[in-house]
């Protein structure tokens, strides 16, 4: 998944603004880390993408 893509299903998912927070502020166990150090890290944005929908219960469509 390209980070153009992840972000636009964060900004689909949760809004632009509550997005931007969210990846800032938001700590995801299943990555062990927020999004953006996540992202900047070096993992996959598909990853990122798959704690997201776990993390807030997404339905497996959306994933």
């Amino acid at each position: 998944m390209r980070l153009t893509e992840f972000w636009r299903r964060m900004d689909e998912r949760f809004g632009a603004g509550y997005a931007a927070s969210l990846a800032a502020d938001y700590r995801l166990p299943g990555v062990g880390a927020t999004i953006d150090e996540a992202l900047a890290a070096g993992v996959d944005a598909k990853e990122v993408w798959r704690a997201v929908c776990a993390e807030f219960d997404m339905p497996s469509q959306l994933r």
